[in-house]
């Protein structure tokens, strides 16, 4: 396997391109917008150039990944030689449905598909392909050049064959794979999302400010990151859509996203790739609490 296709040029997707490429695998970087293609192109190479500057890799290493990935605006074409395809694009099921439905009618047939979905059913996903047994999840982190977990989910109907092979794969670009079950949020953002949104509820009570709230889980949980100002970093519109996700899956109100996370993402107020979220990002990449009280 030498082949990879990934399908979505956005952060997770010229991520996961980089990092195979990386490992000089050939990697068809799709994209129905080819502005989308060229801006994720440059965001692998200035971040080649960053790991150059800290010595991580040589600059003859940095030309030969990017010379490994090609793209295209066509799945089609895309897809053609590619034995593994990871599907990156929105966190939206139905998206996610007509795009494996295309990959099934196009792929060879011993082609592997795979979902970096956060949250959404691969034995859904699965379902309207013909291929179910080689249908798998693969939940990179972000950025995924640097974070080394991926979440390996089998589908219902997922192959001892292909669970293995992913597995395998993971390993050999130097991620950690932990397999899981297909639940709603996996484990990750099961985990994760219920905190964040918790985080949202004290701010939404008037408990505490973003910073304070921030400040008390860097400080007293040691996390590296507070739970606000991560969750522009995800993006609070995929905040939203996973939680949505959970509520729809378990029915259980614990899951249900705070009104303030629903006003904010129908204000367009969706972290650090609108320029403002819990923190403000319009004028400096560092963070700076939004002035305004949120209510």
């Amino acid at each position: 396997m030498k082949n990879i296709a990934v399908i979505g040029a956005g952060t997770m997707g010229n991520g996961i391109a980089h990092t195979f490429a990386q490992f000089n695998y050939n990697v068809q970087l799709i994209d129905v917008s080819q502005a989308a293609l060229d801006k994720g192109i440059a965001t692998i190479s200035k971040n080649l150039d960053r790991m150059v500057a800290k010595e991580k890799i040589s600059e003859d290493d940095k030309i030969q990944t990017l010379a490994n990935i090609t793209t295209f605006t066509s799945i089609k074409e895309g897809v053609k030689y590619a034995s593994l395809v990871v599907e990156a694009a929105t966190e939206n099921v139905t998206l996610k449905s007509k795009i494996f439905k295309e990959l099934d009618e196009v792929c060879s047939d011993d082609t592997i598909l795979a979902t970096n979905t956060s949250s959404i059913s691969i034995t859904q996903i699965a379902a309207v392909t013909n291929r179910p047994t080689q249908v798998i999840g693969m939940h990179f982190m972000n950025p995924v050049p640097i974070m080394k977990l991926v979440e390996i989910i089998r589908g219902y109907n997922t192959s001892e064959d292909v669970m293995n092979f992913t597995v395998d794969l993971t390993k050999k670009i130097n991620k950690i794979p932990v397999e899981v079950n297909d639940y709603p949020g996996f484990v990750a953002n099961r985990i994760l999302m219920p905190m964040i949104n918790e985080s949202i509820e004290t701010l939404y009570n008037g408990v505490a400010g973003v910073s304070e709230i921030d400040t008390v889980m860097k400080l007293g949980m040691a996390h590296p990151m507070g739970p606000l100002q991560l969750a522009d970093f995800i993006g609070l519109d995929v905040c939203l859509s996973i939680l949505n996700v959970m509520y729809d899956g378990f029915k259980n109100p614990k899951y249900a996203p705070c009104p303030l996370l629903v006003n904010m993402v129908m204000a367009g107020k969706l972290g650090v790739k609108s320029g403002e979220g819990f923190y403000d990002y319009s004028k400096s990449r560092k963070a700076e609490t939004v002035a305004k009280m949120f209510s």
